[in-house]
């Protein structure tokens, strides 16, 4: 591609990522479904760098950015007044102006709880710098949490859920760790969401003899790194094995190139996994492309691919990366094939890939079409109003693992052995719940493939290959 059109296609994509920032982020429910919508407003609480006291709430501030009606922040007040029966009308009346508010249902449910026996656990979120992300996997502790205690709770007592904002920062996440393990009351926790965070505050949960599941960290170091983290996602071995078998045995390519994130453990965990499994199908990885070096240009790249003979693009980018990874999309012009990770499975890449993007498959834990026996996507479409991402379903099948845990043993250490035991066994969105003794969960991957569409409204649709 001459320079001349590669200027021409990244003006393009900063035009339409300029779109979407100066339009309000939305929140992505990916599925292929409705989308879910918020509005930011910049220099909202979450991203004003907020001590630890004010990085944890169970009702008494919010966390989310964005605007706040009256109605939330009248029942905010009144969950810090004690207030609760005030506290319950607020929420109330806030959930029906923005009905797919997870905090405000989480903190409706504890408003509920008051000041009576309760069970607790925390979830450890990237509000302040993966907000987008962050709702999906509070959406997904907040049904859980919204169906048990609406049964009647965890052998009748109800579950009380905290919120924690560690922006995604391993010292920040090691912090809140510090701080939920020195609060008795805490039995289980929800995250950390990214691979950094979980091994950084993983190893303060371990020392505090409290458990904490992961429903998005998938690097392969997470696998028997400690008895008290456990994770509902897939590890990266899963995925990188089934893209590899897809792109050997049905697509009958052997040479791909991989894009990938030095600085990211999950990155650096799907690239040497997928570089692995590829060499096992008889294939080859004839470069690799570091994301994050600062000289990184995706026309270079991308060129010196077609020299080596390449046939496939591999995206193993992150967050942090995932512009980047948009670039090489635009720049390719469906040339080469695409494949990619589940960071790459968002609204962002539908919004700016568009018909570039068209055929690219990712693999993922879940798609919200991928198991038509399951009642969980009704359930969650009803509660929501919109479809849900693979975030959502494993953050509530990690609640789910929590509170079967809590009916067996409501201790941390009787949390820990309940999980590790081989009898352990509960129902979630995706499937049976059940852990191998290296924390993982022993679940399949789902691959998806992007084709035109108008579910999620962008024009283009995440869709399970079968």
């Amino acid at each position: 591609m001459s320079q001349k059109n590669e200027t021409a296609v990244l003006a393009l994509a900063l035009l339409l990522t300029v779109g979407i920032v100066g339009g309000g982020v939305w929140w992505f429910t990916n599925g292929s479904g409705a989308k879910i919508s918020n509005t930011i407003i910049p220099g909202s609480e979450a991203g004003k760098n907020p001590s630890l006291q004010d990085r944890i709430s169970f009702g008494d501030k919010t966390l989310t950015p964005g605007a706040v009606s009256a109605a939330k922040k009248e029942g905010i007040q009144a969950i810090a007044a004690k207030s609760y029966d005030k506290a319950i009308a607020n929420f109330t009346d806030s959930l029906k102006l923005n009905r797919n508010d997870p905090e405000a249902l989480i903190f409706l449910n504890n408003a509920r709880i008051g000041s009576s026996k309760s069970y607790t656990i925390v979830a450890s979120v990237a509000i302040g710098t993966d907000p987008n992300a962050s709702l999906e996997i509070l959406r997904g502790i907040a049904q859980a949490q919204n169906e048990i205690n609406t049964s009647g709770g965890a052998k009748g007592v109800l579950l009380r859920v905290g919120i924690a904002n560690d922006d995604d920062n391993p010292e920040i996440a090691k912090q809140i760790a510090s701080s939920l393990v020195s609060n008795s009351e805490v039995l289980g926790v929800v995250g950390p969401i990214t691979s950094d965070s979980t091994l950084a505050a993983g190893t303060i949960y371990t020392s505090g003899q409290l458990v904490a599941i992961s429903p998005t960290s998938t690097s392969v170091k997470i696998s028997n790194f400690s008895r008290y983290v456990f994770r509902t996602v897939p590890s990266d071995f899963m995925a990188a094995r089934s893209l590899a078998n897809y792109m050997v045995r049905t697509l009958q390519k052997k040479n791909a190139v991989v894009f990938f994130n030095s600085q990211s453990n999950y990155s650096q965990s799907l690239k040497s996994e997928f570089v692995s499994s590829v060499s096992l199908e008889g294939g080859q990885v004839s470069s690799e492309f570091d994301l994050s070096k600062a000289d990184f240009s995706a026309a270079k790249s991308i060129e010196e691919a077609t020299k080596q003979g390449a046939e496939v693009l591999m995206l193993a980018a992150n967050t942090a990366t995932l512009d980047k990874a948009l670039q090489v999309i635009q720049i390719n012009q469906k040339r080469l094939t695409l494949l990619a990770g589940d960071d790459v499975y968002t609204a962002k890449t539908l919004e700016i890939g568009r018909e570039q993007a068209v055929g690219m498959v990712v693999a993922v834990p879940w798609h919200i079409d991928g198991d038509r026996k399951s009642d969980f996507p009704q359930k969650s479409r009803q509660l929501w109003g919109g479809d849900v991402s693979w975030r959502s379903a494993l953050s509530y099948d990690a609640t789910v693992a929590l509170i079967t845990a809590l009916k067996r043993n409501p201790t941390r250490f009787g949390v820990q052995q309940a999980l590790a035991s081989s009898d352990f066994s509960a129902t979630g969105a995706s499937g049976t719940i059940r852990f191998l003794a290296s924390g993982d969960r022993n679940a399949p991957v789902q691959l998806v493939k992007i084709v035109p569409g108008s579910r999620s409204r962008t024009g283009y649709d995440f869709e399970p290959v079968r």
